[in-house]
């Protein structure tokens, strides 16, 4: 990605802003089912699909790490236990408050 953005490309930029867009929604259905916010359309499916999601991105890196042979084993544990922490987060939030969304 670096190497693409160093030769003008604008891919790296559009990837970015994709993710970037999904954790902002992700971000507000987190706030949502904390009561931060109102309450957003489908949260409850929305929460247990976002920990499912971050849990399976945490243990599947042995999976993905043949399709990205450029990032680092360094990479992949960091990334990796990040989203397994935020993943179990997500999944206290959602067992505490279940009955509430």
């Amino acid at each position: 990605m670096a190497r693409a953005v160093e030769a003008g490309k604008l891919r790296p930029t559009l990837v970015t802003l994709a993710i970037s867009g999904v954790l902002l929604i992700w971000s507000a259905y987190a706030l949502s089912g904390a009561g931060v916010i109102d309450l957003l359309p489908l949260t409850k499916l929305a929460l247990v699909l976002i920990c499912a999601i971050y849990l399976a991105r945490a243990v599947a890196f042995p999976l993905l790490k043949p399709a990205f042979p450029e990032n680092s084993n360094t990479f992949w544990w960091v990334s990796s236990g990040i989203c397994g922490c935020i993943g179990l987060v997500h999944a206290y939030g959602l067992i505490a408050l279940w009955r509430d969304l």
